[in-house]
């Protein structure tokens, strides 16, 4: 598949880890031997704004960013937001999402309503979805801030790269004094 270029969406909410994920999936796939573009929107992302990354990859890629409706996966650490990029998705997209709920500040303030069974309207839309309980898993890991790793373990297993590729981008992004943790949460995520 290293001719045919695969684009992979990041979504999510500012603080979550988003550009250290994307750092660590570019990582792996240039270990893996694929060209590798990598862009980032940031927006207020410091102040709980929509961070987004587009990471494509293959034998040549030219851009950066994904066109709509060519995404083949979507890799989400909040529902709301993952909900939001759906329609980038090619018809037979794969998704990896979070189950965390992150409140809007307009339906924090009663100006509008979080919408109803968000897992349900992804699943129903994509079929091909998995929705992980991210945030148990990274305590169980022994920090909360590790739902990032734990996503990209269950991403991991969603894509022809061999393990010890994700290991090694790991610990050469991840600073040392959270290496461990980080990597028991990538196995929690790649058995959830």
């Amino acid at each position: 598949m290293k001719n045919k270029v695969q684009n992979i969406l990041l979504v999510g909410v500012g603080g979550q880890g988003i550009l250290l994920a994307s750092e660590i999936l570019s990582e792996v796939l240039m270990l893996g031997g694929y060209d590798v573009k990598k862009a980032e929107v940031h927006g207020m992302a410091q102040r709980g704004g929509s961070v987004v990354s587009h990471v494509r990859y293959g034998e040549k890629v030219y851009s950066p960013i994904i066109p709509e409706g060519e995404a083949d996966i979507l890799f989400g650490f909040e529902l709301l937001e993952s909900y939001r990029y759906l329609p980038l998705l090619k018809k037979d997209a794969q998704v990896v999402v979070s189950d965390l709920q992150i409140v809007p500040p307009g339906v924090a303030l009663g100006k509008e309503s979080y919408p109803e069974d968000v897992p349900g309207k992804i699943r129903a839309a994509f079929p091909r979805s998995r929705i992980v309980n991210s945030m148990d898993l990274a305590v169980q890991a022994g920090n909360m801030r590790t739902v990032n790793t734990v996503l990209l373990g269950a991403l991991s297993t969603m894509m022809d790269i061999a393990e010890d590729a994700w290991v090694q981008a790991m610990k050469n992004r991840v600073p040392a004094r959270f290496l461990d943790e980080n990597l028991k949460a990538f196995s929690l995520g790649r058995q959830a």
